[in-house]
């Protein structure tokens, strides 16, 4: 779907909100391509789960980012996920058979189910105890959110 209807919002002021992503990408260091269409990313949820249970999750988060907001694919597709598995060192048939048999598809429903009961309705969230931090942040505001839920912490 394309990310203006999914906001609300005409072409043009999803162009100035790419745009401020991309600079504050920029500024951080990050890659970010031109991003116009959201994917489905159930199945990419399900396999990222498995993925943490080989040892693999940040390896393969990473990777579906880069897919996603750098190169515009849609991992919605089972060939693009098993092409994610396979460039961090899993298994593509493993993967091919979490993604038939959905086996991960209840952990992801009660993630979705805790997100819910949390009031998280976007990402990024930091979450701690009954405090929120929703959105991308600059370093300085996520230290300042952490040091104030938690008097006393270092960063």
């Amino acid at each position: 779907m394309p990310l203006s209807r999914l906001f609300g919002r005409s072409d043009l002021e999803m162009d100035l909100m790419v745009q401020k992503i991309q600079q504050t990408a920029s500024q951080l260091g990050l890659p970010f391509g031109s991003v116009r269409t959201i994917y489905n990313s159930r199945l990419a949820q399900e396999v990222g789960l498995w993925a943490e249970t080989q040892g693999k999750g940040e390896e393969f988060h990473m990777a579906a980012f880069q897919a996603y907001l750098v190169h515009k694919l849609n991992f919605a597709e089972t060939e693009v996920l098993l092409s994610l598995v396979e460039s961090v060192g899993l298994s593509r048939e493993k993967a091919l058979a979490v993604i038939e048999k959905r086996s991960f598809s209840d952990a992801v429903d009660r993630d979705w189910k805790l997100s819910r009961s949390l009031g998280i309705t976007a990402i990024p969230t930091l979450v701690y105890e009954k405090r929120q931090l929703t959105g991308a942040h600059p370093y300085d505001q996520m230290r300042h959110f952490m040091r104030e839920s938690h008097p006393g912490i270092r960063i």
